[in-house]
């Protein structure tokens, strides 16, 4: 009788399978290409659980190499078939009905996606998806040989990350200590530098907000962080110092997000950000009628690289400098002992917290032009701008030196900004912006933003 059907005879369907990888050539889990085809010819739930755990199993135990290799065969020979696409096409073209259109659908979804989705089915295969992504993002100059493949994922994890899977969860001292544990590591903006600090950011004058996805317990996708404070902030020391006075929340009139944080690298692009403060706009509302205003205390993460970019054509160019320091040459050329006002400027922001009286306003100038006018292939420098603008909020003020801390003076010479959320305004700015690129500005910021505009573009 034939080493198949013994088997088959002889043993449960897991074992069957296990034992079928052994005989096929030694083949166990090593041969990806033969285990994927297999698990997308399986129509039983419990083989392709088995299926679909051993090729999660033999990616773990891949070195990077081996998972370049992967990323090789799932682009090569799980991609879309073109002659079927063809053939599909041309029957649409010849009878455009819903028969011919399926099967034009069907034809352009690569294989892979449908193997990605039996591999979500199985225990731990969301994980596994979200570490395969993990490692292709970080392999940027191999990027453009994996876009599709990268495509497909975020495809996939727009779906299963929408909003309607997400849970929204406020994060107080009571929260289990493995979530409290994730948001000291994933916090990026502001680090908590420990227990004490994190317990008073959860204070009851302060409010944290999460997504989780149900598949992932105690994973937090994203998450906020908030001060209830009278009126808005533009210096930071007071929302994150340790002996800061807690106030009672229904004196307050301002709900401030001062750090937003994706946690999960492999779900960049994803958008989650834009739903959470909607979310929690709406939620503090509730909680808090007395709140009337929301805003942020925003960092300018790449402020101080776009002002040393100089070979940039969309951004700060010398002769732009120079312009938009001439109105303070005087003053800069006299404190920095330099003939050249550009010269003299780099040289104070050497030591800018000595020279603040001097800096303040030629920063907030070069912040506004920053925040506004400097663009990167195409799109503003900034990308905490573009997230809060496209989400219709307003750039409401920018001040000098309100971060002090050190990595806000590498980052942006401690120069942050306040985004203004009136939900009026929100519809109506986001189309502005996302349709023409039109900033939506503070009475305040008018007659600034008119200056840097004429000395911008001269």
């Amino acid at each position: 009788m034939p080493v198949f059907r013994l088997l088959l005879i002889a043993a449960p369907m897991p074992e069957f399978l296990d034992n079928l990888l052994q005989v096929l050539g030694g083949r166990r889990g090593t041969d990806m290409q033969f285990v994927c085809r297999r698990l997308l010819s399986e129509s039983g739930e419990a083989s392709q659980t088995v299926l679909a755990q051993k090729i999660i199993d033999a990616y773990k135990a891949m070195g990077p190499e081996q998972r370049l290799g992967f990323f090789d065969m799932l682009s090569r020979d799980f991609s879309p078939d073109s002659a079927v696409i063809n053939c599909a096409a041309a029957e649409y073209e010849r009878s455009p009905d819903t028969k011919s259109l399926s099967a034009l659908c069907a034809a352009v979804e690569p294989p892979r996606q449908e193997l990605f989705r039996r591999i979500n089915t199985t225990p731990g295969g969301i994980e596994f998806l979200l570490a395969l992504r993990e490692h292709l993002l970080a392999l940027p100059s191999k990027a453009a040989k994996y876009q599709a493949l990268d495509a497909d994922l975020r495809h996939l994890f727009r779906s299963w990350f929408n909003r309607g899977f997400l849970r929204l969860e406020r994060i107080s001292w009571r929260t289990s200590a493995v979530v409290l544990e994730k948001l000291i590591n994933y916090e990026s903006v502001h680090e908590i530098s420990g227990w004490p600090d994190l317990r008073r950011r959860l204070e009851v004058d302060r409010r944290c907000f999460a997504f989780f996805h149900p598949a992932l317990a105690d994973e937090p996708i994203i998450f906020v962080e908030v001060a209830l404070a009278k009126g808005l902030r533009g210096d930071l020391e007071p929302l994150l110092s340790l002996d800061a006075p807690v106030i009672n929340p229904m004196s307050t009139d301002t709900a401030i997000f001062y750090s937003i944080n994706n946690c999960l690298r492999s779900l960049r692009n994803i958008p989650f950000g834009n739903l959470l403060i909607k979310q929690v706009l709406a939620d503090l509302t509730l909680e808090l009628p007395n709140i009337k205003n929301y805003g942020t205390l925003s960092p300018l993460p790449r402020f101080s690289q776009a002002l040393t970019d100089i070979k940039n054509e969309g951004g700060f160019t010398p002769a732009r400098l120079s312009r938009l320091l001439a109105e303070f040459a005087a003053a800069l050329t006299a404190a920095g002992r330099r003939r050249d006002s550009v010269e003299a400027f780099f040289h104070l922001l050497e030591n800018p917290v000595q020279h603040r009286s001097v800096l303040s306003a030629p920063l907030q100038r070069l912040a506004l032009a920053y925040l506004t006018r400097a663009r990167l292939d195409g799109r503003l420098y900034d990308p905490v701008a573009t997230f809060h603008l496209s989400n219709g909020a307003r750039l409401d003020r920018v001040n000098a030196f309100g971060n002090l801390r050190p990595y806000g003076l590498k980052a942006s010479y401690g120069v942050t900004v306040n985004y203004r959320y009136l939900p009026a305004e929100l519809e109506q700015n986001h189309e502005r912006f996302v349709q023409a690129g039109d900033i939506r500005l503070s009475h305040s910021l008018i007659r600034e933003h008119k200056a840097v505009m004429t000395k911008w573009v001269q």
